[in-house]
């Protein structure tokens, strides 16, 4: 939300999205339509204690991480093409709702 407080009202744009890939993750992005993150930055924004913010303590982003890769996930950032940033992370779904969401969606092709 702090990456588009500066933008006019009306192009402030959050959008969150979730795909699976038919097997065994699933991807959550969250981007903005802020000003993106700045190129010599973007190598560090998950280093502990790095921040941009000026009452920011640098830890929330390397905690995410930590977290995230502590259960066979992965968290990266990349500046979109259109303007903003994507924040994404997958994370493997257990193997019985693997193969429920599977068979769910066999079901609806099938109709």
């Amino acid at each position: 939300m702090d990456a588009i407080g500066e933008s006019n009202q009306g192009d402030r744009r959050v959008s969150i999205t979730a795909s699976f890939d038919g097997a065994k993750t699933v991807e959550i992005a969250v981007s903005d339509s802020g000003p993106g993150i700045p190129a010599d930055e973007l190598a560090h924004i998950f280093d502990s204690f790095f921040t941009t913010k000026p009452k920011g303590m640098g830890m929330g982003l390397p905690i995410s991480r930590t977290i995230i890769e502590a259960h066979n996930g992965r968290l990266w950032a990349e500046n979109r093409i259109s303007g903003g940033a994507s924040f994404r992370f997958t994370l493997p779904i257990a193997e019985k709702e693997a193969f429920q969401i599977v068979q769910k969606t066999q079901r609806k092709l099938q109709r």
